[in-house]
């Protein structure tokens, strides 16, 4: 299993706008990750520069968006769909992005994911991915 650390995620992502704005070929990968970077543009500046953005901290006391963090959840959602694991969570997605769109579907998606995870690690648990489809499910409405 490959587990990046937290600087091979912001090279990923700084290497793959660089690429874009370069119009070198892109990965598979590399798309959808320039793809959401693309419709980020308040994130240009910290992955214009991979050593700053390895470098710098944000912390939630900062008061700062992690954009690495956001558009990680970003690619997440997309595999998720794309394969529908967990079980239902593409359903549940088209019916949500059908309602507010695409992109603001991932942002309240990210939500429901972020607690489903916040839980698990506050609990010791595997995360509860009923709930996570659940939680998706009634942002429906």
């Amino acid at each position: 299993m490959f587990t990046p650390s937290s600087h091979d995620v912001r090279r990923f992502f700084c290497e793959a706008y660089r690429k874009r704005r370069a119009g070198e070929i892109l990965t598979p990968m590399d798309a959808i990750a320039a793809d959401w970077i693309e419709q980020h543009p308040e994130y240009h500046d910290a992955l214009a520069d991979a050593e700053e953005a390895v470098a710098r901290d944000y912390a939630v006391e900062g008061g700062q968006p992690n954009p690495f963090l956001h558009l990680s959840m970003h690619l997440s959602i997309t595999e998720q769909v794309s394969i529908d694991q967990p079980r239902g969570i593409r359903a549940a997605f088209e019916l949500l992005a059908a309602r507010v769109g695409e992109h603001e579907a991932h942002h309240e998606m990210m939500e429901c994911l972020g607690e489903m995870i916040w839980s698990a690690q506050r609990h010791g648990t595997q995360p509860d991915t009923d709930a996570y489809v659940a939680c998706v499910r009634r942002r429906v409405r």
